[in-house]
């Protein structure tokens, strides 16, 4: 009976050990606003605690900014800068004191056709697959963060056909299952653009499942209202509000 005993005691004290050592990974995908135009500040530049960034050895690395630098399909590094991969890390470990592990593979300028598995001449789709399960050695799959829609908010009618394409072959590939999958809104000032795209991208859990939008409401632009890009406050924000679902629909007992 002891020796039972010992031995479940045992299995406990591994299970605990590992869950406290394995990372929560989330993919961060997109083009140039996850990518990252908001200006980024000096003190922007340190490390977060509990927050890290898959670098191009393929392992976890203390996260600092710009966060999409360690993108194997980006443009050129000093284009990156502050994205809300930065603050959605550092709240959610701040919330729920995991260890976060982020794949950020973002590309500017990038279309949902160009992030198609069917895609030719892109590998933007193969490279998230690849790169997110080199992070699941070290951890499970909490979510996938979307944040794209201005390449294709002149036309979007069929939009989100090919997202629902995109992303079941994404969850298919990674081996994730029916992981939860998070969109937002291009910038609400970019019109007639944004008034063509939001909708359409606010109905996203109609057509896949396990999904949800965040609103862009409330932000900014980072130079003009010609241009589509969020000031850092808004990547802050955008950040944030991504951090809020994720707890909502993957931490419902932390929520608060």
């Amino acid at each position: 009976m002891k020796r039972y005993l010992l031995t479940a005691l045992l299995a406990i004290f591994a299970w605990n050990a590992y869950s406290q050592t394995e990372y929560d990974v989330f993919l961060l995908i997109g083009q140039s606003n996850m990518a990252g135009r908001g200006v980024l500040l000096e003190s922007d530049y340190s490390t977060v605690p509990g927050v890290y960034l898959l670098n191009l050895d393929n392992c976890p690395e203390p996260a600092s900014n710009p966060f999409n630098k360690y993108s194997t399909i980006r443009k050129d590094l000093a284009m990156q800068q502050l994205s809300p991969a930065y603050s959605f890390g550092k709240t959610l470990h701040e919330k729920i004191g995991r260890k976060i592990l982020l794949v950020v593979n973002a590309r500017g300028g990038s279309t949902i056709e160009e992030w198609s598995k069917e895609n030719p001449e892109k590998n933007y789709y193969s490279q998230a697959v690849i790169r997110t399960k080199a992070a699941l050695k070290m951890g499970r799959l909490v979510a996938i963060i979307w944040h794209q829609g201005e390449g294709n908010s002149e036309e979007p009618g069929d939009y989100l056909t090919k997202l629902s394409a995109f992303v079941k072959d994404l969850r298919e590939d990674i081996g994730s299952g029916d992981v939860p999958f998070i969109a937002g809104e291009i910038a609400p000032w970019w019109l007639p653009y944004a008034t063509n795209f939001n909708p359409v991208i606010n109905r996203v859990s109609e057509v896949i499942s396990n999904s949800a939008c965040i609103s862009a409401e409330g932000t900014n632009t980072v130079s003009n209202e010609k241009d589509p890009h969020f000031d850092r406050e808004s990547q802050l924000l955008l950040g944030e509000r991504y951090a809020a679902m994720v707890l909502k629909m993957c931490y419902r007992e932390r929520e608060e």
